[in-house]
């Protein structure tokens, strides 16, 4: 009886001669470490897809175990920057020597950090799903980051439509005509006739890829969120008091937002950022007011760069 163990993948491969794009393996469950916007380190879980493609005719298939080591080896035991991806790919590439030259990484995880609340002192954990994609394509290394961040949206048209609604109750309760005392209108907008409108508003989803700059050295995971959620001024919160739900209310007051609105507020602070040569930007309005969402799709506009896919995340 013979003691080896035999080996299909190495046998001849004598079935079509295709050659196949990508080839290898997805939800590869792995914890990772990741540093947060204060530069602690912290562990989560990550779900990875990690593939090559297969240009040898004559290759029955790659060898899948050699991915999941590389995976497990590195990611398992560094903290997770767009270095250690380039490195994972390169490993890629080189244990499939002759058969591949080109890699596809790809890492979703969710990531944690403490917010700290509008007005008061308290802060409170929020999670954002995030995914990081690193390709070796024909000798180049391409990095990507994508988040998304939850905020608050209130219709202009239903806020003007509340101002007329008010303001017909303003008159109804004290003419056309005459002196109106201060004391009076104050004491009447604190009733419930006196806000007799409000406008409609929803939990809105801002959706963002962007393609790093060489120069960057970590993931700016937290600094992305930072310019999203500061251009659009009304990101959800976690732990608050009373003071915090009345500012909450006073940002959303003043930024009343069409999701074209949203797109343009983030396309304009994303524009600015040279450490982000590229980015794809989709804001879901999840609307209150109708059964479906309202959407709004951007690009930076570069000719090679992303295109204005309408899917979620597009590749």
């Amino acid at each position: 009886m013979s003691n080896t163990m035999p080996d299909i993948a190495n046998e001849p491969h004598t079935g079509p001669n295709s050659l196949l794009n990508w080839v290898g393996m997805s939800e590869i469950e792995m914890p990772i470490r990741i540093l947060n916007g204060n530069g602690d380190n912290m562990q989560t879980v990550g779900r990875i897809q990690a593939y090559v493609n297969l240009i040898d005719p004559k290759s029955k298939g790659i060898h899948m175990s050699r991915l999941y080591l590389a995976v497990d080896q590195m990611m398992g035991n560094e903290v997770l920057n767009p270095k250690l991806l380039h490195k994972i790919v390169k490993q890629f590439v080189q244990t499939h020597d002759g058969i591949s030259n080109n890699a596809y990484l790809e890492c979703r995880f969710e990531y944690l950090e403490r917010r700290k609340a509008l007005v008061s002192d308290n802060t409170g954990w929020k999670g954002y799903k995030v995914r990081t994609i690193c390709v070796y394509r024909d000798g180049e290394i391409s990095t990507e980051l994508s988040v998304e961040v939850p905020y608050s949206s209130t219709c202009p048209c239903s806020a003007a439509l509340a101002r007329d609604l008010i303001q017909q109750g303003f008159s109804k309760a004290f003419g056309t005509e005459g002196s109106v005392s201060l004391e009076d209108v104050h004491a009447w907008l604190g009733t419930k006739e006196g806000i007799s409108a409000t406008p409609h508003s929803q939990r809105s989803l801002a959706q963002v890829r962007v393609k790093l700059d060489e120069s960057v050295d970590s993931l700016p995971i937290s600094a992305l969120i930072d310019r999203i959620e500061d251009a659009l001024q009304t990101p959800v919160q976690a732990a608050v008091k009373r003071e915090d739900e009345q500012e909450f209310a006073r940002l959303n007051g003043q930024n009343l937002m069409f999701c074209e609105d949203a797109a343009r507020r983030l396309h304009e602070a994303l524009d600015t950022d040279s450490t982000l040569k590229d980015f794809w930007v989709r804001v879901n309005h999840l609307e209150s007011l109708h059964p479906h969402d309202a959407v709004a799709i951007v690009v930076k506009g570069l000719e090679d760069g992303y295109r204005d896919d309408p899917r979620e995340f597009p590749h």
